[in-house]
């Protein structure tokens, strides 16, 4: 049995994408991301001296995410405002899956904050939030060993089907891997999952995952390039 789309979109097919930097003038970086239905935008502050105190790293800065979707921006019922044990997790998800690319040996005892906002959704949030708060890193001129790109892979009735909508995650039961690579490397630094698969499936579908990253990564790198050629 093998899964078709209702919508006639190839298995490894990705929704329409587009990505903009330096969306958010008195943020030191910014950038919008949006995937299908799905729009993140990403502000970046910092380095700046981390307050508490005894918050701080000598050795190094500190890498805080914020995420949060808008009250209305979701597929389905009103989220409620504010922080919730969701937005944290995700939160944490996201510093950890950029954290392997921002090099802050240079500012010690300092934080970079990120703030993601959602303000649509159609699945794939955490993933276009990682999206965007990774060029806006880029954007801030913080010293980066790479993008990352990420998107939410998903497993049903035996397909490995890229870029799950919510309709396909909330509707149609798929398994939701969401994952985030470095494309330059090849390696990854993100993978969750809720549902099953076998491992050689998740070996395949790893696979398709990292080439549809490097397609993210193409238009991230796009974006970037396409605002510095305008300033010249």
């Amino acid at each position: 049995m093998s899964y078709n789309r209702e919508n006639g979109r190839k298995l490894d097919e990705l929704r329409p994408i587009s990505a903009k930097v330096g969306v958010i003038p008195n943020a030191d970086g910014s950038a919008m991301f949006q995937i299908g239905n799905t729009k993140a935008y990403a502000a970046v502050y910092g380095p700046r001296e981390l307050y508490p105190r005894f918050l701080q790293n000598p050795s190094k800065g500190i890498l805080r995410v914020n995420y949060n979707m808008m009250p209305f921006a979701g597929h389905g019922d009103r989220v409620r405002p504010g922080p919730n044990r969701r937005s944290k997790e995700i939160s944490l998800v996201a510093a950890k899956a950029l954290a392997p690319v921002v090099d802050l040996s240079q500012f010690p005892n300092a934080v970079v904050d990120v703030f993601i906002e959602l303000p649509q959704t159609d699945a794939g949030t955490r993933c276009a939030g990682i999206c965007a708060a990774s060029m806006a890193l880029a954007d801030a001129g913080l010293p980066m060993r790479d993008l990352v790109a990420s998107m939410s892979m998903g497993y049903m009735d035996g397909s490995i089907v890229a870029d799950i909508d919510a309709h396909e995650d909330c509707d149609l039961g798929a398994t939701d891997i969401p994952v985030a690579f470095l494309p330059n490397s090849n390696k990854l630094t993100l993978m969750q999952m809720d549902g099953k698969i076998s491992q050689p499936e998740l070996k395949k579908l790893l696979d398709v995952g990292l080439q549809m990253c490097k397609k993210i990564n193409a238009v991230q790198v796009k974006a970037l390039k396409a605002k510095y050629e305008v300033q010249k």
